[in-house]
């Protein structure tokens, strides 16, 4: 018999490898992944670039209305890569220049409601795994696997200042780490949709356990939800 899709919805903090879990599990299970974050850092990129005021609802719902965002595959990698208008801003996004804002951007109501829609459209056919801060509580608060994301605070400052490193050697670790408690801040404060953990999400701490284990207790989670045992 074969195994039913499900929705899998990943949730936590920042640095916690939620979108690197989402899409080896997504590769793993024939799914469809999904980075919600890459659609806030989008909309936030293209705030950033046409100067909108985010403080002012008018300014920000005329420009929700010209922002078009799109998973294209890139048949390089065979990764599903966030398009901004139809330009390819999957590096661009990564900037720390972005990363410093999008906590603010995400947490307003307009660009929320924006972006769920657009994701609960995307999960329709499920067979979906989708990565975020309120996947779980808001999004898809039926989905039928939900993971909870965590690790100490010095492993996820370590693993965004070599992320980051890696683009700006000239960034400093107390500058990841100041940019991660801002964001866990914001994001577990917003008055809309804030990160929480939804009530019956499994807890993966991964501050100790390697990639690959991380990978096949996920697998294991999703295979009993579907049925596929």
């Amino acid at each position: 018999m074969k195994a039913a899709k499900i929705i899998i919805t990943i949730d936590g903090y920042s640095s916690c490898g939620k979108s690197t879990l989402a899409r080896q599990l997504a590769q793993e299970l024939d799914y469809t992944y999904i980075d919600t974050g890459a659609m806030y850092r989008a909309i936030t990129l293209y705030f950033l670039r046409n100067q909108t005021n985010w403080t002012a609802t008018e300014e920000v719902e005329e420009a929700l209305r010209n922002i078009e965002l799109e998973f294209v595959v890139n048949t390089r990698s065979g990764n599903r890569e966030i398009h901004l208008n139809g330009e390819n801003v999957e590096f661009l996004i990564r900037d720390l220049v972005v990363a410093e804002k999008v906590s603010e951007v995400a947490a307003i109501r307009e660009v929320r409601t924006f972006a769920v829609a657009q994701q609960r459209k995307m999960g329709e056919a499920k067979g979906v795994v989708m990565d975020g801060r309120d996947i779980g509580t808001t999004v898809f608060p039926q989905a039928e696997l939900k993971i909870f994301m965590t690790a100490d605070n010095a492993i996820r400052v370590e693993r965004r200042f070599k992320e980051l490193f890696a683009k700006n050697p000239n960034i400093t670790i107390e500058e990841v780490k100041a940019n991660l408690e801002m964001r866990d801040y914001i994001d577990s404060h917003r008055e809309v949709s804030p990160l929480r953990k939804a009530d019956d999400a499994v807890i993966l701490d991964n501050s100790d356990i390697t990639p690959e284990e991380q990978l096949q207790l996920a697998l294991t989670w999703a295979r009993e939800c579907s049925g596929d045992q």
